[in-house]
């Protein structure tokens, strides 16, 4: 049965505006989304379907346009919409920490983070720079590497931070494989840029590891 012919309380689109997005599945924001489904198919139907084969919705999420187009009822337009609205969303949690805003939530610290970070296939390396009342200067990816690791240089960091007139910094990388623990690696590189930040009188306040769950606070483990 097509959805248009299903209650109106059951309708993924009436739903959502009667309730909100929080209340809606996963198979039934991808409807919306869809929003046709194929011959004999809902869009709600052809959702639960991509769901399934993909895994997850996150799966789904992250997919490159050759692994996307090869599911019946994507496509190349589809996959642009799709990263069109992904880059909004990345977009709309950077303007919520502009330029001036103070960092006093550490939750809406790692929402951000996760937005930046962490569907990213190489591993990636970022500083928030801060004032000294710890307000949003700028947040930058500085460091680029391959998924096995990403090479870090304090003196760019030292020079950026500088140039920034920065007072502290929240420093923060991916681990493609999902583990979020901090390595060895990790621990030293933080290290090295807590030291060489603290020559010029800037504080690290913290380093976040990125991956499939909530990002690990360094600082929370005593590791800054």
């Amino acid at each position: 049965m097509s959805i248009k012919h299903w209650p109106a309380g059951e309708r993924p689109r009436e739903k959502l505006l009667r309730h909100g997005a929080a209340q809606l599945s996963d198979a039934e924001l991808l409807a919306i989304f869809l929003r046709t489904g194929l011959s004999g198919c809902s869009a709600v139907d052809l959702a639960r379907q991509l769901l399934n084969e993909f895994g997850s919705l996150r799966e789904l999420l992250a997919a490159d346009l050759q692994q996307f187009c090869t599911h019946k009822g994507l496509g190349p337009a589809k996959y642009a919409q799709l990263q069109a609205v992904l880059e909004m969303s990345r977009r709309h949690l950077s303007e919520s920490l502009s330029r001036g805003d103070a960092i006093t939530s550490p939750q809406h610290t790692r929402r951000f983070l996760t937005s930046q970070l962490r569907d990213q296939v190489h591993e990636q390396f970022g500083c928030m720079f801060l004032d000294n009342r710890h307000r949003l200067i700028q947040w930058q990816v500085l460091f680029h590497g391959t998924i096995d690791g990403a090479a870090v240089y304090p003196r760019v960091v030292v020079e950026k931070a500088l140039s920034c007139r920065a007072a502290a910094l929240i420093i923060a990388h991916n681990h493609p494989s999902g583990v979020s623990e901090p390595s060895a690696a990790d621990r030293a590189i933080t290290t090295r840029l807590r030291d060489a930040l603290a020559l010029v009188d800037i504080r690290l306040l913290d380093h976040f590891i990125v991956g499939d769950g909530e990002p690990v606070s360094m600082a929370e483990m005593g590791m800054v």
